[in-house]
């Protein structure tokens, strides 16, 4: 992991044209994660990372000619494509950061990219947007992330159902690029052995529906939450509050629910 926060930072840098010639003194990279918002608690070992790179990279005295790296952190907050674009507007703008450490989200990403990175010329290395769709996405050789798009994840998890023997799996993700990007990718890599159920499809605003639709009726095998922590402690209030089982109580009771079938996710 170190070595690949390295190559982050000395890519960021070199892909710069300011410091092409290589004779930098300082060099700043903006970091832009979500220290507010969903993620908020993911954010800062993120940022740590970043900077335990550019530290080592200082300290071996070999980075442009023994140049300095140093972070300036702004705060994307995740999910604000807005306040995102503001962060990374300042950070090129007035601190004049070298190369842009983010986004965080794939949303806020794409938004910072499109607005500010390229009509800027700015390296952009996201370390967990995950959408396909940034693999595709028209970025002038100026974007790159550290973390499998989410195209590969999808097969990877279909891969898993599929070994561990359920045929009905019930998916609960948040509607927007990260949520809804994964959970199409798992329906693409489905060989059509696992029926996809999707119980809901707007958690994006708090917890809405997902014990009224059914989700917490267990009708299938298996419950593949696609959340983040802040989303998943909701919802396990959520089903606390109306007494229906989590998770660990199927696990202390030894058994699990029996199939009734599922419903494919491409009729959903």
């Amino acid at each position: 992991m170190k070595k690949m926060l390295l190559a982050t930072a000395v890519a960021a840098v070199s892909a710069t044209a300011a410091f092409a010639g290589g004779h930098a003194t300082d060099v700043k990279l903006g970091v832009s994660v979500g220290f507010t918002g969903p993620l908020e608690s993911l954010a800062p070992p993120m940022a740590q990372g970043a900077e335990l790179a550019m530290e080592e990279a200082t300290g071996a005295g070999n980075f442009l000619d023994s140049a300095t790296v140093t972070s300036v952190r702004g705060d994307s907050t995740c999910i604000d494509a807005a306040a995102a674009t503001a962060t990374v507007e300042r950070l090129v703008t007035a601190d004049q950061v070298d190369g842009i450490v983010g986004g965080m989200c794939s949303g806020e990403t794409t938004a910072s990219l499109q607005n500010v990175a390229m009509p800027n010329g700015m390296v952009m290395i996201s370390p967990s947007a995950t959408s396909p769709a940034l693999s595709t996405l028209e970025d002038n050789g100026l974007f790159f992330r550290t973390s499998p798009s989410d195209a590969r994840q999808g097969v990877v998890m279909s891969e898993i159902i599929m070994e561990r023997g359920f045929n009905t799996v019930a998916v609960t993700y948040t509607n927007n690029d990260y949520g809804k990007g994964l959970a199409d990718a798992i329906d693409k890599a489905d060989t059509g052995a696992v029926a996809l159920d999707r119980v809901v499809e707007a958690l994006a605003v708090g917890v809405v529906g997902w014990v009224n639709m059914g989700g917490a009726k267990f009708k299938q095998e298996a419950l593949l939450d696609l959340l983040t922590p802040h989303e998943m402690n909701e919802l396990l209030g959520k089903l606390l509050n109306h007494n229906q089982p989590t998770g660990a109580d199927l696990g202390k009771s030894g058994s699990r629910p029996k199939s009734k079938g599922g419903r494919s996710a491409r009729s959903a």
